[in-house]
């Protein structure tokens, strides 16, 4: 619907068009765009974020499935960020009057160049530049933060990046929430159970491209004795170099887990009936390897 309105709209000011079908509060205009890729198609689910002069945020949001967005803002004047995977971002400076359309047409965003893969090869992740932690819910209101200490992986990277394999063994009894009490808890039978299963390991089946930076790496976590299949939502980073001159190369991802494919179903329940312990677990990887020395 935006997309046919902001074809019969241009320029601004005037209440025809898009400004006869919407109600613009006093002190106020609307601001619209059109986000294309380079043959002139729409970018469906671009990120746009409308700042002010202060660099505060005042809109966020993403195009519909015709590229196109449309939002009423305060009058001013405001810089605008267009990003999308695997493009390069847009920016641009508009003014918006009371009562006026500030149209910025059609943007036509440029594809951006991928990031050089690292070189075939065997790699070592490295811990003491990387980090897995994790999230979960507490009383059905705060989070709860940690991480695991000790975890150790190897990459084997194929000259064709799908065909590579990845291994992560991570120490369970390393569970660092920063409050003893809880960890011990966390390491008993009523959840991780380190007695009896000391290390939780993820092997890879399948690396999958899924555009730009983005790749599916999806494999088997075997955890409190059971094993599943997970999917890890992987953004690559690119390959850099160390302050002593080596290579190396980054990524992050995430991924949820449920507690029940576990069989950790420990739970007490409030008096209201929430939840102490989120059924949910977010984890969440930042990874450094170094070729295998």
């Amino acid at each position: 619907m935006f997309g046919r309105w902001l074809g019969n709209l241009s320029g601004r000011g005037g209440r025809s068009g898009l400004l006869s079908a919407v109600t613009v509060p006093t002190g106020a205009g609307v601001l619209s765009c059109r986000v294309l890729d380079p043959v002139n198609e729409p970018v469906q689910h671009a990120e746009l974020s409308l700042s002010d002069t202060m660099g505060r945020k005042v809109v966020t949001g993403g195009t519909d499935p015709f590229g196109s967005f449309v939002a009423t803002v305060p009058t001013g004047e405001y810089r605008l960020a267009v990003s999308a995977e695997g493009f390069t971002p847009y920016r641009a400076n508009i003014t918006v009057g009371e009562g006026a359309h500030a149209s910025m047409g059609d943007v036509t965003l440029q594809i951006a160049q991928l990031a050089a893969l690292p070189e075939p090869g065997d790699w070592d992740l490295d811990p003491l530049h990387s980090s897995i932690a994790f999230t979960a819910r507490h009383i059905g209101l705060a989070r709860i933060r940690g991480r695991f200490n000790t975890f150790a992986g190897a990459i084997r990277l194929a000259e064709r990046m799908e065909d590579s394999a990845m291994h992560v063994v991570i120490d369970a009894s390393s569970i660092d929430t920063a409050v003893k009490m809880r960890d011990d808890h966390l390491r008993s039978g009523d959840f991780l159970d380190v007695a009896r299963y000391p290390t939780m390991e993820f092997y890879s089946d399948r690396f999958v491209h899924k555009g730009g930076t983005r790749w599916a790496i999806t494999g088997a976590l075997s955890l409190h004795g059971v094993t599943r299949t997970v999917t890890l939502d992987t953004e690559y980073l690119g390959v850099g170099h160390g302050l002593e001159g080596e290579t190396r190369a980054a990524c992050r991802a995430t991924t949820e887990l449920h507690r029940d494919d576990f069989t950790i179903t420990w739970q007490t329940m409030l008096a209201r009936g929430i939840a102490a312990v989120g059924a949910s677990i977010t984890i969440e990887l930042d990874i450094q390897v170094l070729p295998k020395s």
